[in-house]
């Protein structure tokens, strides 16, 4: 085993969420794409494409990386690309959506030849959170009206819609979809493809997913379109733990497990959302789970386990795989987490460990 911290990816667990891809790419005619903000882990990528169509991307470096390392199907999107990008961007990419007209207005000369789209914002999101709400007043993300998506008709053949954000209601999703339909459907007549993006979270327990599939279906039959889904943490929820190793044990009044790991540094999300960590909750024994960096409130959450914890205990942080390792970083010079596979025979391989000169050479 290597040394805590590492996540630690199931691959077991991973083919059984991209099963449920494949099975839904099938039944449906939609195809799917791994949203790379989310998971960018290339290591496991042998594996992903097996079950899905490509990627899609946030960045030029996302793209590429999507490109080199997943091959298949690649869409580039960027809330603004800069000059010096667009040209490598196009040589990347089988797709290429724009943010906004004046984007597609200002690169058409330079994207002619690729298939071209715009994202399209419908004004309403599934969101309950202000900071990751793509509807959200003064929204940046996406052109929302109908008149001005008209005029680019000439120039576009898809658009792409990200509005679901961790949505498991079926019903909801169904509910929205009809609005996008019912407001911009005679748009989407006119179309090639239309990206539903990503926060659908089919690969959860008990998702209805031929409801799915049948409603899918009917959106393509009735507009003439191939969809495309955005699957980031429904392609790898619940495939991987965070394992971390107990330091010291504090007793202030409350009794506080500090581990070789940090929120800040290592599951960030933790603290932009103010969430708590997915950790044991079996046993009488409770602990406060802590980071060991400076951050007062670097604290993954309240625990139980089934005896006392003693220095050198391991603990497993679960659900650790999005937006975890595409946001790792140095905070505190805290030895960044190795990542390893749980292959299916059982055994443990590490693909990357990190010491002193990556942490080096990320400054100057």
């Amino acid at each position: 085993m290597p040394q805590t911290p590492y996540y630690l990816i199931d691959m077991a667990k991973l083919r059984a969420n991209m099963e449920k891809v494949a099975w839904l790419r099938e039944a449906s005619g939609a195809k799917a794409l791994l949203a790379l903000k989310c998971f960018a882990t290339w290591s496991v990528f042998d594996l992903m494409r097996e079950y899905m169509d490509g990627t899609t991307s946030s960045s030029l470096f996302e793209l590429r990386l999507g490109h080199e390392e997943f091959g298949r199907e690649t869409h580039a999107y960027s809330v603004a690309w800069a000059d010096h990008e667009i040209d490598e961007a196009v040589s990347y990419a089988d797709k290429i959506i724009f943010n906004s007209l004046s984007q597609l207005d200002r690169f058409a000369d330079r994207t002619k030849g690729i298939a071209t789209g715009l994202r399209l914002n419908p004004r309403f999101s599934t969101s309950g959170f202000d900071l990751a709400d793509p509807a959200r007043p003064f929204s940046r993300l996406g052109e929302a009206d109908p008149a001005r998506l008209e005029g680019a008709l000439d120039r576009i053949n898809g658009v792409m819609i990200h509005y679901n954000c961790e949505n498991a209601d079926f019903e909801l999703f169904d509910r929205q979809l009809t609005r996008i339909e019912d407001e911009f459907g005679g748009l989407l007549k006119r179309l090639d493809w239309v990206s539903l993006g990503g926060g659908i979270h089919f690969t959860g327990e008990g998702y209805p997913l031929q409801r799915l599939a049948d409603r899918l279906k009917a959106f393509q039959d009735r507009f003439g379109v191939q969809a495309f889904l955005e699957p980031g943490e429904a392609s790898i929820t619940r495939t991987t733990t965070l394992e971390v190793s107990v330091l010291d044990i504090i007793d202030n009044g409350k009794k506080i497990a500090i581990v070789d790991s940090s929120t800040e540094a290592h599951m960030l999300d933790l603290l932009i959302y103010r969430e708590t960590a997915k950790l044991p909750q079996s046993g009488d024994h409770a602990y406060q789970v802590a980071g060991k960096t400076c951050l007062a409130g670097d604290i993954f959450g309240e625990a139980r386990f089934q005896r006392p914890l003693q220095v050198g205990d391991r603990i497993s942080i679960d659900d650790a795989a999005g937006y975890t390792m595409v946001k790792k970083n140095w905070f505190n010079g805290v030895a960044m987490p190795a990542i390893a596979r749980l292959e299916e025979d059982g055994s443990v391989r590490t693909v990357r460990s990190f010491g002193f000169d990556d942490y080096k050479g990320s400054l100057s």
